[in-house]
């Protein structure tokens, strides 16, 4: 029954995570394009009014017109709609997951002795210095070089992760290093909306309330973290699906994989902001970001792409093949069914992992292109919690080479 509501509990995590990250996805998006698309009003009174921008647009039946003010309204209109639920919940939800399955089950999801045997604790306490530390870091970088170069401090973010990202692959699972990696990042992003971006929002609007002149420096800051958070997004997602694709977070190099599909996400979501940006006024957006993107992307499946290797299958007969596989499925039996079964004798289980099932030769065979995939980037048995050695597992890879012959 534990393992049975532990279930529960990860799918109605996952499903809050879902559906808050979302929210603050489409409302984070939406407000960069608003931002992006507002021209010069038209109308004098508007202009008068201090309307610094506004955009027409219809959607769902309806017109509406958006308009951005250059400090304030002249009086501060009832009620004030604040967006700071979606991003707070995404990471509550998000790190309750995080606690659930990578500290709760580390010596599952998390430690990989092959990689580096770390105790639970130390690997936990490792982890949350890295989501602590990523922001201050972050942070310490945008103070001292605000206003003065975007570009340079882009580039610095980018190094500041690139090493974190090869830093946590050095020290756990290669799911494990992908999950905090986006953590990592889905922490500065949350950090930026709770200590910088609503921070000034409310300063804004008490200076307003209290008749004090509205200083222009919450707005930049806090515009520049929205632009940041924009940009991570991307690479956010990818990290959310990636566990799916032990092809990625199981490669001999996961950790250029990593920062590799990020600079990729962050590329093509800056193409998306110019495009909007120019086309709102009538410009070609260039269409290098998207290219370099593109390229990074193809870059990596090429890297990535299996290597076909010399069968000897030509030179067995029927009684080999059938000695072979009875070899190969009794390893399986003992490394892998402890899992892939109908009803797992594994604790922590109580179904086999995405309803892979290996308990029979059919289901063996059935499955034999997935398992070439797992076995070759050893990220199955997880966390090698059976103890399969490397003879066993190059045994079960030749017979998979070789056509999965029976």
């Amino acid at each position: 029954m534990i393992d049975y509501f532990y279930d529960w509990a990860s799918l109605l995590g996952r499903w809050l995570h879902l559906i808050t990250g979302i929210a603050w996805i489409g409302a984070s998006f939406y407000f960069v394009w608003l931002d992006n698309s507002l021209l010069p009003p038209k109308r004098r009174e508007l202009v008068d009014a201090g309307v610094g921008g506004e955009v027409w647009a219809v959607h769902g039946g309806g017109f509406y017109n958006a308009q951005k003010y250059k400090t304030a309204p002249a009086d501060l209109p009832e009620p004030l709609h604040w967006f700071y639920w979606e991003a707070y919940t995404t990471w509550l939800s998000g790190f309750f997951l995080l606690c659930l399955l990578y500290f709760g089950q580390a010596e599952i999801y998390l430690i990989d002795p092959a990689v580096m045997a770390l105790s639970k604790p130390v690997a936990i306490a490792i982890a949350l210095a890295f989501l602590a530390g990523g922001w201050l870091v972050y942070d310490v970088l945008c103070r001292f070089l605000f206003q003065r170069s975007e570009r340079v401090l882009g580039l610095l973010v980018a190094a500041v992760l690139g090493v974190a990202a090869w830093a946590l692959c050095q020290l756990y699972s290669g799911r494990g290093a992908y999950i905090l990696y986006g953590a990592v990042i889905g922490t500065i992003m949350v950090a930026n909306v709770f200590f910088v971006i609503i921070p000034g929002q409310r300063e804004m609007v008490r200076a307003k309330a209290e008749g004090r002149p509205l200083d222009p420096v919450h707005g930049l800051r806090g515009k520049q973290r929205s632009v940041h958070n924009t940009y991570f997004t991307l690479p956010v997602l990818f990290v959310m699906i990636s566990n799916h694709y032990a092809l990625t977070y199981g490669a001999k190099w996961n950790w250029l994989v990593l920062i590799a599909m990020s600079v990729a996400g962050a590329a093509i979501r800056i193409w998306f902001v110019l495009r909007h940006k120019a086309h709102e006024r009538g410009g070609r957006t260039s269409p290098w970001p998207l290219v370099a993107g593109l390229v990074v992307l193809a870059g990596v499946i090429a890297a990535l792409a299996p290597r076909t290797g010399t069968s000897t299958q030509g030179a067995r007969d029927l009684a080999a093949s059938a000695q072979r596989f009875a070899e190969v499925r009794g390893i399986i039996s003992q490394r892998c069914v402890t899992c892939h079964a109908p009803h797992p004798t594994f604790a922590g289980f109580s179904a086999p992992p995405k309803g892979v099932l290996l308990d029979t030769p059919e289901h063996i065979l059935a499955n034999a292109v997935a398992m070439q995939t797992q076995l070759t980037t050893r990220v199955m048995p997880i966390g090698n919690l059976t103890q399969m050695t490397d003879a066993e597992r190059e045994t079960v890879l030749a017979w998979l080479r070789d056509g999965a012959p029976r």
